[in-house]
């Protein structure tokens, strides 16, 4: 299970920032008509930030419903993960699968843990002119980038890691407007503001 909400901000040019690299390559792929009626979709996930890449499987289940799921701010889903190796594309492919879309994350992600175990990722989006062109990408949206922030949790204790990740929120609100993913809040321009009260809210600041 996870916690997440999103945002976006304009990119203008961070530094001095103390962070992880982000640079994936993920492949959407979507069930073929021999496996069955009703349709599946699973990511797989390339990390080329890292000398040798290692591939992760990953599948988003549906959103916690009801009138609890409206009353929070928090998106609450299913997420699987797992570890793979590097024919996994192939193995799908032989399963019936087909690539619907890929594209190539690129930017930092940090984490830290203030109520639960909170992961930021400031990401842009690239698509790729050619199959798997992962050297030649173009921008999808030039000068903003995406921000999600996500946290594990169970079904035995998401009522506090929702509370963790929305009083991170309401933290970062005069700087980054966050909502579930699918609801819009806008673009905030103070990219460098934002970055450096996400950093230090990480770095021992009290929330």
């Amino acid at each position: 299970m996870e916690c997440v909400v999103q945002g976006i901000i304009e990119n203008k040019g961070l530094s001095g920032v103390p962070k992880e690299r982000v640079r994936v390559h993920e492949l959407c792929l979507k069930s073929g008509p021999n496996l069955g009626v009703v349709p599946s979709e699973v990511r797989l996930l390339c990390d080329l930030a890292q000398a040798t890449p290692s591939w992760t499987i990953r599948h988003v289940g549906g959103a916690m419903r009801g009138a609890g799921a409206e009353q929070i701010s928090v998106l609450v889903r299913t997420v699987v993960e797992s570890r793979a190796s590097n024919n996994v594309l192939h193995y799908f492919y032989t399963l019936g699968y087909k690539l619907d879309h890929e594209i190539l994350k690129i930017g930092f992600a940090f984490r830290f843990h203030r109520g639960a175990l909170i992961t930021v990722t400031v990401t842009s989006a690239n698509k790729m002119p050619r199959l798997h062109a992962t050297d030649e990408t173009v921008r999808v949206t030039p000068g903003i980038q995406l921000v999600e922030i996500t946290a594990p949790a169970a079904a035995d204790n998401y009522n506090d890691v929702v509370s963790a990740v929305t009083a991170f929120c309401e933290y970062l609100a005069p700087l980054l407007q966050l909502s579930k993913p699918g609801h819009s809040t806008g673009i905030v321009a103070t990219a460098d503001a934002a970055a450096a009260s996400l950093m230090s809210s990480g770095g021992g600041k009290t929330l």
